[in-house]
């Protein structure tokens, strides 16, 4: 990746982008909240279903292309392409984190 991410966010993408359960889920605390598609997920079983739903459902490849600070989150602009009308979209994720864990993660 050209850009720096803080490691525990290129550690996500990169596992996203092989598809790496195992490796994605343990990126968010126990008790990380992610928003996604109008869906509140709380906490590592329901992220970890999300995932495979969300995997299975688009086939992904996130590609960084910006990151920015906006107050406590860190927001990096991801080009993902999949297998979904308009691929590929850049939507903003906008991580909070706090050492090595993905506190919350909102997809706008």
């Amino acid at each position: 990746m050209n850009l720096e991410l803080p490691p525990i966010i290129e550690k996500y993408v990169e596992a996203s982008n092989r598809h790496d359960i195992e490796a994605i889920v343990p990126c968010f605390s126990d008790d990380a909240v992610v928003h996604d598609e109008a869906e509140t997920l709380r906490g590592k079983q329901a992220i970890e279903r999300w995932v495979v739903k969300t995997i299975e459902k688009y086939k992904f490849q996130f590609k960084p292309v910006s990151v920015r600070k906006d107050n406590a989150e860190i927001v990096v602009a991801i080009e993902i392409s999949g297998t979904f009308p308009g691929s590929p979209v850049t939507p903003d994720y906008r991580f909070v984190v706090e050492k090595d864990n993905i506190l919350s993660l909102k997809i706008d």
